[in-house]
């Protein structure tokens, strides 16, 4: 109906008219709900001359906010519902937290990864590992991953 390109085509048009709001809103997003790379909203942010480092923390805190919104899901949820509504396999919740219970705060670090880290996001909820350890490791881990990103792309285009 809408095409390939229309969840991207949103975000980029968001990021456009909205600015460095667009970018906090596409970066919260990426995180939970909407399966889109907020890499690549970083990337147009970049393009469009925004300072490095202002993109950098203003991604971070949308991006972390949204992976507390998945801390939070998981801190109040119970199994059955992150099957039913969220459709996570049991068996994928089980694998991640055996791990993030063998690591506790500090696989907060991972939540930055594409896929499995909302599901570390929600098992760090659902265990209730200390939310303000969590936030913080979370912040530092989304942090670095955008440096980079930000990084490749001066090189890319210097």
């Amino acid at each position: 109906m809408f095409g390939t390109n229309f969840v991207p085509n949103i975000f980029f048009a968001m990021l456009e008219s909205l600015g460095l709001f667009g970018l906090f809103l596409g970066c919260l997003l990426s995180a939970t709900i909407i399966p889109f790379s907020s890499e690549a909203l970083v990337s147009g942010a970049s393009l469009l001359g925004y300072n490095v480092w202002v993109i950098v923390i203003v991604a971070s805190i949308g991006n972390t906010a949204g992976g507390m919104i998945s801390f939070g899901m998981g801190w109040l949820c119970k199994w059955e519902w992150l099957e039913k509504y969220f459709r996570v396999k049991r068996e994928k919740l089980e694998k991640v937290h055996s791990r993030v219970e063998k690591y506790g705060c500090a696989a907060a670090l991972l939540t930055w990864l594409p896929i499995i880290g909302d599901i570390i996001a929600i098992a760090m909820g659902f265990i209730r590992t200390n939310p303000y350890i969590t936030v913080a490791l979370m912040f530092v881990g989304k942090f670095v991953r955008y440096l980079a990103v930000v990084g490749i792309m001066n090189l890319a285009f210097l």
